[in-house]
């Protein structure tokens, strides 16, 4: 390092965990300025914040597009998102003006993946409506058919997306006694071997399996990817999960698959938009679990989240090699 070296420039989007602030303020490089609020950022201060800096922290909520690039100008040198997606973001413009960018893929991975299992079992298990039956005394006596659903066991789980988080959800699937676990994507994986996953089509899946679980990344080819011709090809006994991105599902026509019993039940912890304004046909329906977006969200992994965001930046700021460098 230089002795002479001058401090950089960062702006942090949001009040991420200590943990992250802490790496930051003592590497001694950068002079941190962070919006600090539990809520987003508004865009004018987004734009003024990001004026002249170096470095920049952001989350997924916060759009970084070709105005945020030109408010920030030249000295720009890497953004750090503290998150695995990166679709709020305008990788072509990013590229084009050589910025590296930082992102948190592995640590998120178990996380995501257990709260995936958790809101399956909640949906197919009707968790929520039994809670509200007990608050609400409809709890009377033992009835045989009473808050029925749909177990794992022999059951065939089909998983779309079977990347670092799809295949962490299928690890955890299998010991429910699952019969069959289907996955499709745009190639096969060797290290399906590993939970006995079979490679089909993507009708294949839908139309047999009891489970959907969507976990792909949102791109151009899977936006809108879950609509009516794919619910009209689910069973209508099938459990619908989605824990990816909102915009991969249509919601109106979930909507319409769940209400006309096309499809027995879903949980959704991703939206469009997110929130999902409380009025939202989706909320009005009993076989529709909706949780906001906490698919990471424990102590440990949002921690391990904001030091992996904070090194790759510093590694950004000083041209060193990052933890985490999404390359494209």
């Amino acid at each position: 390092m230089h002795t002479a070296q001058k401090i950089m420039k960062v702006f942090i989007t949001r009040r991420i965990p200590q943990e992250g602030l802490k790496i930051l303020s003592q590497a001694g490089v950068c002079k941190v300025s962070l919006w600090d609020s539990d809520e987003p950022v508004p865009r004018a201060e987004l734009l003024k914040g990001v004026a002249g800096a170096h470095g920049l922290l952001c989350l997924l909520s916060d759009k970084i597009d070709t105005e945020v690039l030109d408010a920030a100008g030249p000295n720009l040198k890497v953004i750090s998102t503290l998150s695995v997606g990166f679709d709020h973001m305008a990788m072509d413009e990013i590229k084009k003006r050589g910025v590296r960018v930082g992102y948190t893929p592995d640590v998120l991975t178990d996380a995501t993946a257990e709260l995936t299992v958790a809101l399956l079992l909640a949906t197919a298990r009707r968790l929520p409506e039994g809670v509200v039956e007990v608050i609400n005394g409809g709890w009377s006596t033992w009835k045989p058919l009473w808050l029925c659903g749909y177990g794992l066991s022999g059951s065939t789980v089909g998983v779309i997306g079977l990347g670092r988080i799809g295949m962490a959800i299928a690890r955890r699937l299998k010991p429910f006694g699952v019969k069959k676990l289907l996955y499709s994507g745009r190639t096969a994986k060797s290290y399906a071997a590993e939970v006995e996953g079979e490679y089909v089509p993507l009708d294949t899946l839908v139309s047999e399996s009891d489970f959907v679980v969507v976990s792909c990344a949102l791109t151009p080819d899977t936006q809108g990817l879950c609509n009516k011709d794919f619910f009209c090809k689910m069973k209508n006994t099938a459990v619908f999960i989605n824990t990816s991105r909102g915009a991969v599902v249509n919601q109106e026509d979930l909507y319409q698959a769940l209400s006309s019993g096309q499809i027995a039940c879903a949980g959704l912890d991703v939206t469009t938009p997110e929130p999902l304004p409380t009025d939202h046909p989706l909320l009005t329906l009993k076989n529709c679990v909706v949780l906001p977006h906490i698919g990471s969200a424990t102590y440990s992994t949002r921690g391990v989240m904001a030091e992996l965001s904070a090194n790759n930046l510093l590694a950004g700021l000083q041209g060193t090699d990052m933890p985490s460098e999404l390359k494209f």
